[in-house]
């Protein structure tokens, strides 16, 4: 995808792909990579939506200078958000044309000269602004808190496109295919609520405040800064984001354990049968130490039900575990069904740590709480399935 390609009569993506990255901020693998979206408007004035890693800006002004020449100037740039993986060629925007007036919120620009030292030639926009590029007008509109401080989205009140800066955007680079009718749809839906559960969704509240300030918008294309541009189905992606942040969840079971001699794995194979009998379908079996936290983090948000099970280490549960509820606490995740089940060797402590985790989260507690001293006895193993049954019982529609 080394050329622009053309969403609308005025519109152009010129982004680019990341497959390089590994580690997304330095957290979230992204095996796939990631698209950087920026979007170029041509109309009399002319508009540029958010930029790129800045290991990638002479891939984004080969695109520019291929649709407007090296002598026209880009007029705009607009900031929807500033974390540098969209702002990261700024500076050289700015070097390569002097005269480009940067628009963004009071928070954009603050953020503008900490980064990158600019404060000059800069328009600071409200809530409800509206910018004239000639045919064509952007109103914006801001979404702090989806995900930092200064987000907005801009939208073309023509086109009825709303650039959406990171909300509904997801991981995986393009292959070909910038539109949703162009790309396999299931993956970037996957995708985009590994994004919403590593990185948006502590800010869930914030994304309901957001769907509120933009019910009034008539959407007809959705360009967000990562993924694909929805332009023939962009009411899924919004549902979508919409029952993510309400903490809406489908039938299913995560069933997370650490083992570290076989027995705790044997009390969730016995825990699994049991929800298999109860009627449960869809189970996400992870063992914790070789399922990196990313992919149980976003099965978490799919999933009414969630099932822990750990060895005891230290007085306290796996340190893999331990590390998977800290950022279930830390991302806040709601109205979720929680099952416990544990093992020790000559002292208990990981059973104690998953009740005061439960009481925390407050999530719905599943009886029976089933801990093995070393290995599991048949009335153990008996105690998992009930529990596995009593999972299905609470979050299986028809059990």
């Amino acid at each position: 995808m080394n050329k622009p390609i053309q969403i609308t009569d005025i519109t152009y993506w010129v982004g680019v792909n990341d497959r390089e990255t590994d580690i997304f901020e330095a957290l979230w693998p992204i095996p796939k990579g990631v698209s950087y979206n920026a979007y170029l408007m041509i109309d009399e004035k002319v508009a540029l939506i958010d930029t790129v890693k800045n290991s990638y800006v002479t891939h984004l002004l080969d695109k520019i200078q291929s649709l407007i020449g090296t002598e026209k100037q880009v007029d705009y740039l607009i900031i929807n958000h500033m974390e540098p993986d969209h702002s990261g060629a700024i500076d050289i925007i700015a070097q390569m044309y002097p005269d480009i007036t940067i628009v963004g919120n009071s928070k954009t620009i603050e953020y503008l000269e900490g980064y990158y030292g600019i404060n000059q030639n800069v328009m600071v926009i409200n809530d409800g602004d509206v910018l004239d590029l000639g045919e064509h007008q952007l109103s914006f509109h801001l979404t702090p808190m989806v995900h930092w401080p200064e987000t907005m989205m801009s939208y073309d009140i023509q086109d009825k496109l709303l650039f959406t800066g990171d909300a509904f955007g997801g991981f995986g680079a393009l292959s070909g295919g910038l539109f949703d009718d162009e790309v396999n749809v299931e993956y970037y839906e996957d995708e985009t609520l590994r994004y919403y559960s590593n990185i948006v969704g502590k800010f869930s509240p914030m994304v309901q405040k957001a769907f509120t300030k933009l019910k009034g918008l008539d959407i007809k294309i959705i360009a967000s800064t990562h993924g694909p541009v929805w332009r023939t189905n962009p009411g899924l992606i919004i549902d979508h984001y919409d029952r993510w942040s309400r903490y809406e969840a489908e039938d299913g079971v995560v069933l997370a354990y650490a083992s570290m001699y076989g027995n705790t794995k044997k009390m969730a194979e016995a825990v699994s049968r049991g929800l298999v009998v109860g009627g449960v379908k869809e189970i996400r079996m992870h063992d914790v130490s070789r399922t990196h936290v990313s992919y149980m983090l976003k099965d978490c948000w799919r999933y009414k039900g969630i099932i822990l099970g750990s060895v005891t280490y230290d007085v306290n549960p796996l340190i893999t575990m331990k590390h998977l509820t800290d950022l279930l606490e830390a991302k806040q995740l709601k109205n979720r069904t929680l099952g416990i089940f544990g093992s020790y060797g000559w002292s208990g402590g990981a059973e104690k740590y998953l009740r005061g985790f439960a009481e925390r989260t407050k999530w719905d507690l599943v009886e029976p709480v089933v801990e093995a001293e070393r290995r599991p006895s048949k009335d153990i193993l008996d105690q998992c399935r009930q529990l596995g049954k009593n999972m299905a019982a609470r979050i299986v529609k028809d059990a």
